[in-house]
């Protein structure tokens, strides 16, 4: 409703200004509404309960926004809902159907992380400053500042020349952009068999070796917290705190399984010992060889160079039946994994316990041809009870004792229906292999591997808990030297 009733003294024409007012609000809001149906939102969302409820409050926020501008809505999609595509969290396989669905009336596919929050008009300014009808590909920028394993090395000369978008802060495809790549995968498939890095690997597919649009950085892409000063600018803002939901669960409440071997019981145990050991109430460390100084447990499952399924599941069987049934949480980490196992007990009061949870970082492996996700060892595992209950119910398990153990539990909890839980907190690689930007807005729970680096430092560093951080759950200041 618009009512203009108070018109200054001695206007020329009293009648007539609220009318030519109305009249502009009414066109711009209608203008507003078309440019808005004309965006796709899609949240990068999970179907685990504590996630999918907080993609659909973003869902309702951005309607909610919507309606106050005017009538016509946006389309608003949640990924885990697309479920006909096992490797719909790729995005990439979506193309197609985007290019069918929306790519005559649409101008633009949105993309967004649960936590990122938009402002819907400021969105709405920021892409009318780009041509609909050329291909863009909107970011904020993130780019590597040394070559890197997590993306095979690329750009080895100057990693910093390709830039890739920072998903929190949210990024845009245009139209021409999505009907192009929809085009390309149908002649051309997705080559990787393994999908690592998904920004990365996205930026690459879309950059076509320099044919085609690299990103563009858009100011106004943001990963600021919605109440700091730099985020007046800001189309987009994120949400950098660890997440808490309640109490943290107790150190009871979490058993954590260490995977070692006779060879590194004297160079990589010291180091959890050093670290972050004493977070932790309920431990046990699983060899090759029994080693009472340490102490450690020795499965009968020999020590293999490749995968450790056989050890796995070991430990999986040995959690069901040898530990109280009331402890619900399982982690499984290497011996050269740094965790918070602090911060990691106020995630999990997110989680429900009753639920199969599978947590970690996920990976994808064929996801093009039918494949599953997984969850990349390296960072930690994180299983409830009740996941383990039903893994080792099912007739799944390893089909080599030096399978790889995350791939193959990625696999049997696919053949379960089990979708695995990924959270961007835990890292399989060290600090130093991805960018500082990047990090700036976590409050990370592991790293993973001691190349080249002083791991204590790193723990201290990046992991240890501390007073100022347990008020509220804020991400607090940290010292962080270049590691």
């Amino acid at each position: 409703a618009f009512a203009v009733s108070v018109v200054s003294e001695g206007a020329e024409d009293e009648t007539e200004l609220p009318v030519l007012q109305k009249s502009e609000k009414s066109r711009t809001i209608s203008k507003r509404g078309r440019e808005l149906k004309g965006i796709v939102f899609v949240i990068q969302s999970q179907s685990n309960s504590f996630h999918s409820k907080r993609a659909e409050d973003l869902k309702r926020d951005i309607l909610k926004q919507a309606v106050d501008l005017g009538k016509e809505l946006p389309t608003v999609l949640l990924i885990h809902q697309i479920n006909r595509h096992e490797g719909a969290w790729t995005i990439l396989p979506l193309m197609k159907d985007f290019s069918v669905t929306y790519g005559k009336n649409s101008s633009w596919i949105f993309f967004c992380e649960e936590d990122t929050r938009v402002q819907v008009i400021k969105l709405l300014e920021t892409l009318r400053r780009f041509d609909k009808s050329k291909e863009w590909f909107l970011g904020k920028a993130l780019y590597d500042e040394e070559s890197t394993i997590i993306h095979h090395y690329a750009f080895a000369e100057n990693p910093t020349v390709f830039k890739f978008p920072d998903f929190a802060a949210g990024w845009a495809l245009s139209i021409p952009l999505v009907n192009k790549l929809a085009k390309k995968l149908k002649s051309e498939p997705l080559k990787s068999d393994f999908t690592i890095d998904l920004k990365h690997e996205i930026a690459l597919y879309i950059w076509q070796k320099g044919e085609g649009p690299h990103l563009t950085p858009v100011p106004e892409f943001c990963t600021d917290d919605v109440n700091s000063y730099k985020a007046d600018h800001c189309a987009t803002t994120f949400s950098n705190f660890l997440p808490l939901c309640g109490e943290p669960v107790n150190k009871e409440d979490v058993f954590v399984a260490v995977k070692t071997c006779q060879k590194f019981h004297g160079d990589r145990i010291p180091v959890v010992k050093q670290t972050w050991e004493r977070e932790a109430a309920l431990i046990e460390y699983y060899s090759d060889y029994a080693d009472i100084s340490i102490p450690t447990i020795d499965l009968g499952v020999p020590n293999t160079d490749r995968g450790h399924c056989g050890k796995t599941f070991a430990i999986l069987e040995r959690f069901l039946n040898r530990t109280s049934p009331r402890t619900p949480w399982l982690v499984v980490v290497d011996d050269d994994t740094l965790i918070s196992i602090f911060r990691l007990r106020k995630l999990l009061s997110c989680y429900d316990p009753n639920e199969p949870v599978f947590l970690g970082e996920r990976y994808g492996y064929g996801l093009g041809t039918g494949g599953y996700s997984y969850i990349t060892g390296g960072g930690g595992m994180v299983f409830s009870r009740t996941a383990v209950q039903k893994l080792l119910a099912s007739k799944c398990r390893c089909y080599s004792m030096d399978a790889p153990d995350d791939m193959v539990l990625g696999m049997c909890f696919s053949g379960l229906g089990i979708p695995i839980t990924h959270s961007p907190l835990f890292h399989q690689a060290r600090p130093m292999d991805y960018p500082k930007d990047y990090l700036s807005h976590q409050i990370p729970v592991s790293f993973h591997k001691h190349w080249n680096i002083d791991p204590v430092k790193v723990y201290f560093t990046w992991l240890a808990p501390n007073t100022e951080e347990s008020h509220n759950g804020k991400k607090v200041g940290y010292n962080r030297e270049d590691l």
